[in-house]
C-alpha cells in the first residue's frame, strides 16, 4: 500500500475526526473509577462516538468485537471489554479508540490511573506519554521515520523501561491502517523521508519490564511476557513543512 498525501479537504475531515476522538478520550478519562467493568467503558465510549455522528473504527475491524480496546495492568493492547472484568483501585487502564468521520479515521490511546497507583506505575505512564513527544520533535517534512523511532526508544530506555517490538504505529486516513509502519524503536535503515500531508498514528507501547509480549487465547489481547505493567500513548498527527500538528488533541 502506497503512502497517501492528504489534500486540504481531507486534512479538515481528519481534524474533525481527531477532535471528536479527543473528546471521547477526555470523557472516558473522567468516567473511569473502581467498580466499573471494562464493558461499561466500551459501552460509554461507543455512545459518545455515535453521539457525534461518527462510527467506531475498531468495532468489527478484522473481527474485533468492541468499540474501545480496554487493556488493564499487564495487558499491552487490544484487551476485549468484558462485563466480568472489573476495574479496581490501583489499576492502570489503557484505552485505545478510533473514530470514522465522513470516511476518515483518527486513532489515539491513553493510559489512566484508577485511584491511587504506585510510584512506578505513575512513572511508567508519564514516561510513555513523554516518549511520544520526544519522538515527534523529529516529525517534520524532510526528516526520516528513523529519527522519530530512535528518539522514542532512547527516551524510554534512558528511563529504565522497554519499548514493545512486536507492535508498531502506522499511517492512517481512509483506512485505519495505512503505510508506512512507524516503529517505536530504531531500525537499521533510515526509513522513508517524511512529506507534508502525511498522517501518522504514532503510539509508543512501553513495558516496565522486558519488551517481549504474548498473545492470549482470545487471539486479540496482548500481554507482557513477564507480567510487568504496560502503558500506551498514541495520537494521530499531520506532517507539515514546519513540523507537525496533533490531530487527536483539542
Amino acid at each position: 500500500m502506497a503512502v497517501t498525501i492528504k489534500s486540504s479537504r481531507e486534512i479538515e475531515l481528519m481534524r474533525e475526526a481527531g477532535r471528536i476522538l479527543a473528546i471521547t478520550h477526555e470523557e472516558l478519562g473522567k468516567a473511569i473509577k473502581p467498580g466499573m467493568s471494562t464493558y461499561d467503558i466500551d459501552h460509554l465510549g461507543e455512545e459518545i462516538i455515535r453521539s457525534y455522528g461518527c462510527i467506531p473504527s475498531f468495532l468489527n475491524y478484522q473481527g474485533y468485537p468492541a468499540s474501545i480496546c480496554v487493556s488493564v495492568n499487564d495487558e499491552v493492547v487490544h484487551g476485549i471489554p468484558n462485563k466480568r472484568r472489573i476495574i479496581r483501585e490501583g489499576d492502570i487502564v489503557s484505552l485505545d479508540a478510533g473514530v470514522i468521520y465522513k470516511g476518515y479515521h483518527s486513532d489515539a490511546a491513553r493510559t489512566h490511573a484508577v485511584g491511587e497507583i504506585s510510584k512506578e506505575a505513575r512513572r511508567l505512564i508519564d514516561v510513555t506519554r513523554q516518549s511520544f513527544y520526544e519522538g515527534i520533535k523529529y516529525a517534520k517534512a524532510g526528516n526520516h521515520l528513523f529519527e522519530i523511532s530512535r528518539a522514542i526508544q532512547k527516551y524510554v530506555e534512558a528511563n529504565g523501561f522497554s519499548v514493545v517490538r512486536d507492535l508498531v504505529g502506522h499511517g492512517i486516513g481512509t483506512n485505519l491502517h495505512e503505510a508506512p509502519e512507524v516503529p517505536n524503536f530504531a531500525q537499521k535503515r533510515k526509513g522513508m523521508k517524511l512529506r507534508a500531508g502525511m498522517t501518522l498514528a504514532i503510539e509508543p507501547m512501553v513495558n516496565a519490564g522486558h519488551y517481549d509480549v504474548c498473545w492470549c487465547d482470545d487471539e486479540w489481547t496482548v500481554v507482557t511476557a513477564d507480567e510487568s505493567l504496560s502503558a500506551h500513548y498514541e495520537n494521530t498527527i499531520l506532517i507539515t513543512e514546519e513540523g507537525y500538528e496533533i490531530l487527536s488533541l483539542r
